[in-house]
């Protein structure tokens, strides 16, 4: 009996479906970010949090926008040529399940930039928007901007 090769997709940046996901949770792409990417509802805020990450990872900036609420997106977003996402760390989540409206995701992203490595800590704030997660914006909780 022959033997069927797999079938092996890439994302419209080129990214490898069987490769491990950019979000670093240890799953092939294709099983894990790549179908938020391809239009499926992300289940819960870390999960949209973590695909939010991905796309950044593979400069998919129109994905980003599409997974930012509308009444906080900005215009466009630019990726940067000289920074590189590294890295991933969940460092905690409040609600946000399947069950829930709203939510949090706190974490840690790391980079390089222009070959210096860097880090972006935030306290995201994430709703449900006709039914499907989607990013607010950062929660700020001192200043003249604090939204909380």
């Amino acid at each position: 009996m022959a033997r069927r090769a797999s079938r092996r997709t890439t994302t419209l940046t080129g990214f490898d479906d069987a490769k491990p996901c950019p979000c670093g949770l240890g799953q092939p792409y294709g099983e894990c970010c790549g179908p938020a990417h391809r239009g499926h509802a992300a289940a819960t805020a870390e999960g949209l949090m973590r695909s939010r990450y991905a796309a950044f990872v593979l400069d998919d900036a129109a994905y980003v926008l599409r997974s930012w609420h509308p009444d906080t997106r900005p215009a466009d977003v630019e990726p940067d040529p000289g920074l590189r996402w590294t890295g991933l760390d969940v460092l905690g989540t409040s609600r946000g399940g399947l069950f829930d409206a709203e939510g949090m995701v706190e974490f840690r992203a790391h980079y390089r930039d222009a070959g210096r490595p860097g880090e972006m800590h935030e306290r995201s704030r994430f709703v449900r928007h006709d039914g499907q997660w989607v990013y607010w914006g950062p929660i700020l909780t001192d200043g003249p901007l604090a939204n909380i």
